[in-house]
């Protein structure tokens, strides 16, 4: 009794495991089929099986075309049928996409994040002076609370502005004893707030539903 045991790791391995044993004897059958219009039919049933077999397929743009593809698939690419799709190769199926260029941005201070040297970069070609300012102060801020969610310590307007005009390489130099910014516990407590508003919301919105289920 123990002659007529199969294991897996004896077997040929299954191309789409999904589709299970059976489909791919189905396959591996007609490649045996010497008749090219009979070859032909029994593609057209296993095509059938596949889509009983994976009905969640049936919602998906161009089903047929990917039940074919996968027919291909597991017998190897080595099924010669008629199919009404053009037929794929190991190469159109595997082959790896050419790599995508990223932009390389490096900033020394991450916390930062990339979009503050772009607005940097904005408010330095500016014309108009009071627009410029007022771009540079609401950025300056900005750096300042981008600092305090990175280190919650307090930090000093000088180190802010400092990093400002080595990141604006010297373009925007702001004295610190002519302006200064918001204070540290403001920023944070604006954050605090919006963090409760979303929480409360989000309670709201979870009773509402505990009492439609009701």
């Amino acid at each position: 009794m123990i002659d007529y045991l199969q294991y897996n790791s004896n077997r040929n391995q299954l191309h789409i495991p999904e589709y299970g044993r059976n489909v791919q004897k189905m396959v591996e059958y007609a490649l045996t089929v010497e008749d090219r219009e009979k070859r032909n039919q029994i593609a057209e049933l296993i095509i059938d099986v596949m889509g009983n077999i994976a009905p969640h397929l049936r919602d998906v743009v161009d089903f047929q075309h990917k039940l074919w593809d996968q027919l291909f698939i597991i017998s190897d690419f080595q099924l010669d049928v008629d199919s009404p799709f053009p037929i794929p190769t190991r190469e159109d199926i595997f082959s790896r996409p050419e790599p995508l260029e990223y932009p390389q941005n490096h900033p020394k201070y991450r916390f930062y994040g990339n979009n503050i040297k772009r607005m940097i970069d904005e408010a330095i070609k500016m014309e108009d002076q009071e627009k410029k300012n007022g771009l540079i102060t609401a950025i300056a801020n900005h750096m300042k609370k981008c600092f305090l969610n990175w280190n919650r310590d307090a930090v000093k307007d000088v180190v802010i502005f400092k990093h400002l005009k080595e990141l604006s390489n010297g373009e925007i130099d702001i004295d610190a004893d002519s302006k200064e910014l918001r204070a540290a516990s403001d920023l944070v407590q604006k954050k605090t707030k919006q963090q409760n508003n979303t929480k409360k919301h989000q309670k709201h919105t979870k009773h509402n539903r505990n009492r439609k289920r009701r």
